[in-house]
């Protein structure tokens, strides 16, 4: 039985307090993010969801856009970087939808340091063509780090894989060599054991196109 990422929340009263309340000093050091790269959406003074970010780029209209799981926040959420949330928000979530399990996230490009590469997974370019067996397919997570598998099964939509991934691990990029293919959304029975599954990066681009964030492409 598929069970989806429920949103997971890691994040102490203590840590989402100080999330909420960091500063915003002109001073501050950029934040580095990119595909792979942990992501806290407080939902309220006491909890946050743990995700990780797809990838990162812009779009037509030159925002800096990012993308993660769609259950990790509703349009509307504030975005904060794991490993540098004491320097303030770094972006919202614009577009968040259930049937692709994908969101949008616009970050602030002033506070904001785009990343290729995190943890052993460098995203130079997008493949819309769906993953087949075996290809080896692997991914960063904030939870899980780098992990990678033969892909099982993939056709228009989704895709399934061996990686390993566990909750917090929703929105990481899924990677063959230096493409994103694609990102983690879910995983079967067991966390690490069970198969991981998630939403092929084709149809996500079809639906940015719809949706006002067209021309997307990686930084």
């Amino acid at each position: 039985m598929l069970r989806r990422l429920a949103a997971m929340l890691t994040a102490t009263a203590a840590m989402v307090l100080m999330v909420l309340g960091a500063g915003h000093a002109a001073a501050a050091p950029n934040i580095p993010l990119g595909g792979g790269s942990g992501i806290l959406l407080p939902e309220n003074a006491d909890s946050a969801a743990a995700c990780t970010i797809t990838t990162i780029g812009y779009d037509k209209a030159g925002d800096l856009i990012g993308l993660t799981a769609g259950h990790c926040g509703p349009a509307g959420r504030a975005v904060y970087s794991e490993k540098f949330a004491n320097r303030g928000k770094a972006g919202e979530v614009v577009y968040s939808t259930p049937d692709l399990d994908f969101a949008v996230i616009k970050f602030d490009k002033s506070k904001v340091a785009p990343l290729r590469s995190v943890g052993g997974v460098t995203i130079r370019g997008i493949q819309t063509t769906p993953p087949q067996f075996p290809s080896v397919a692997c991914k960063t997570g904030r939870t899980t780090g780098n992990t990678c598998g033969v892909t099982w099964f993939s056709d228009g939509q989704a895709h399934i894989t061996q990686m390993c991934i566990a909750e917090g691990d929703s929105g990481s990029p899924v990677v063959i060599g230096d493409r994103l293919i694609g990102m983690v959304n879910g995983y079967f029975e067991f966390a690490c054991l069970g198969p991981e599954t998630g939403t092929n990066i084709g149809p996500i681009l079809d639906r940015m196109n719809k949706v006002g964030f067209s021309g997307f492409h990686v930084y």
